[in-house]
């Protein structure tokens, strides 16, 4: 089976472009293993690289390179040129948009800041790594151990500025953070730490037992940190008053230094601790020597006078000029954006507002025709409800008083009938006895029918009248309903007497127990309280 023409160029080309990328990688690693035995080597072959890479376009290459230069030129004490390196790394950086690469660059930054005990920069450096990695990992860009090499970075410089609990706490968050089975930083680094810390509190003897169980790690892969290591040490037998195996280390620390041509700038502490130690045994001449040898070296690396670090402290490097060219301009064309945002802004809410407050004006005109309507419509409602009401009450009055009337004749026609009744039976002449006996038994006089079809037209007029009647005084008698509905079509109590078949008397006392049921005030009238209901 063949390949595709297309796809077997594919295929090549990714063959020879791993091929060149495990060849770059095996290149800058045998030039890091070069470095401690030939530096001067070494720095050449890390400047071809560095062209070479950005002659090919591979920029991330080209920015470890530099990290790289930055480094060996540190181990020098040549500590401009490394400055220049970095923030040329940081330019490459930021061209790209790699906030990895950044990190590097700013723990290094932080680290040689820190070396001229210039503490807000390092500081300053050390916590932007430690921001844009928190923020890498939010993004999900990078794993949570990626802290640990802006941990270790904080810890080492809180060591060197002489900040031990500060050092503690991020020793502390290096062993938190840092997987099982996984270096980020190799422990033995984080055990040297340790090993400080734990001599800071006074237990040299711990201290020592740390240190001399991690040498054989770093006599075999990293010799060049024993000048830290051996020097660490010595101060430990100077804590316990073991000033020969103190100068023992001294003096072994500032051979590797030699040898490896590496930590030169760490040479001049070793030397003010050769002095302190000399005066501790009364050695005045090999404490001069040693103060003398110290002074030099620290003129000579640290000093502004020094012709390597007099440009350190006025670094106008090109990252910075180009830095400050980019957000000037970007600055511009922000402020000319903002501007025509602003017009188009204006126009836009100048065009909204008009539409409101017309949108506004003709609301509040339909909002008063709809008022004026609604007001109109519920005058009119009222006024005929009024009318209703007054039609009703008309009415009702009206069929009130044809039934005062109506009872108001019976009453006149049982009065009647009573007389005739009266005189038939006091005129019996001329009568024989069985007709005026028929007569009057022919005349029925009965209240009781005359009450009955009282009641019915009177409750067909007044609906509802006994029934509120009822549910405000459920304790009323018949009788004294009867003399409600009597009192509502304002019957005197001659008439009511009449019609209820009892005396006017009667009626009084009625009345007046009536006003106790109903427990009314003496002045309350009783008309109109019945009259209301």
């Amino acid at each position: 089976m063949t390949l595709p023409l297309l796809g077997l160029n594919n295929w090549a080309f990714a063959q020879v472009d791993n091929a060149q990328t495990l060849m770059n990688d095996i290149l800058i690693q045998e030039t890091i293993d070069l470095r401690e035995a030939y530096p001067d080597s070494a720095i050449y072959l890390f400047e071809l690289y560095h062209e070479r890479f950005l002659a090919e376009g591979d920029t991330l290459r080209a920015i470890e390179v530099l990290i790289r230069l930055a480094g060996a030129n540190g181990h020098r004490a040549n500590y401009k040129t490394s400055y220049d390196k970095l923030w040329k790394a940081l330019f490459l950086a930021d061209q790209i948009g790699d906030d990895e690469a950044k990190v590097r660059v700013y723990i290094n930054l932080g680290r040689y800041y820190s070396f001229y005990k210039r503490r807000e920069e390092a500081l300053r450096y050390l916590y932007l790594s430690l921001d844009v990695n928190k923020e890498l990992i939010q993004r999900g860009t990078v794993s949570r151990e990626n802290l640990i090499k802006s941990y270790y970075a904080l810890c080492a410089t809180y060591r060197e500025l002489s900040e031990p609990e500060l050092g503690k706490l991020y020793l502390d968050s290096c062993l938190t953070v840092m997987p099982a089975g996984k270096r980020y930083i190799n422990e033995h680094f984080l055990e040297f730490e340790r090993a400080f810390l734990v001599k800071g509190e006074g237990d040299y003897r711990r201290a020592l037992q740390i240190y001399q169980s991690i040498q054989p790690w770093f006599a075999a892969h990293s010799p060049a940190y024993q000048v830290l290591l051996f020097t660490y040490t010595g101060d430990t037998y100077v804590g316990l008053n073991n000033y020969p195996e103190a100068e023992k280390y001294y003096q072994r620390a500032l051979e590797i230094s030699e040898e490896y041509h590496s930590h030169i700038d760490f040479t001049p502490l070793i030397y003010e601790r050769l002095s302190n130690l000399y005066v501790n045994r009364n050695d005045f001449r090999q404490a001069y020597e040693s103060l003398r040898q110290m002074k030099d070296l620290d003129e000579r690396f640290f000093d502004s006078r020094s012709e390597n670090n007099r440009p350190l402290l006025e670094i106008q490097d090109a990252f910075r000029e180009q830095q400050e060219q980019t957000q000037q301009l970007l600055r511009e064309q922000r402020l000319t954006e903002l501007e025509h945002r602003n017009r188009v802004w204006f126009l836009q809410r100048a065009i909204l507002l008009v539409c409101l407050l017309f949108l506004l004006i003709i609301g509040f005109l339909y909002f008063n025709y709809v008022r004026s309507k609604h007001r109109a419509e519920k005058r009119l409602i009222r006024k005929e409800r009024e009318m209703e009401v007054q039609k009703a009450n008309e009415l009702l009055e009206l069929k009130n008083k044809e039934l005062a009337a109506s009872t108001l004749k019976l009453i006149e026609k049982d009065e009647f009938l009573a007389s005739i009744k009266d005189k038939l039976a006091e005129k019996k002449e001329g009568l024989s006895a069985d007709d005026v006996r028929r007569t009057v038994r022919s005349i029925k006089l009965s209240s009781t029918k005359n009450w009955e079809e009282f009641e019915a037209r009177f409750v067909a007029v007044n609906q509802g009248f006994y029934e509120c009647l009822n549910e405000r005084f459920p304790k009323l008698t018949q009788g004294d309903q009867r003399l409600c509905a009597l009192i509502k079509l304002n019957f005197s109590s001659k008439d009511m007497a009449k019609l209820m078949g009892i005396s006017v008397e009667s009626v009084h006392t009625t009345r007046y127990r009536l006003r106790k049921k109903l427990k009314l005030a003496r002045a309350v009238n009783l008309e109109e309280f019945i009259a209301g209901l």
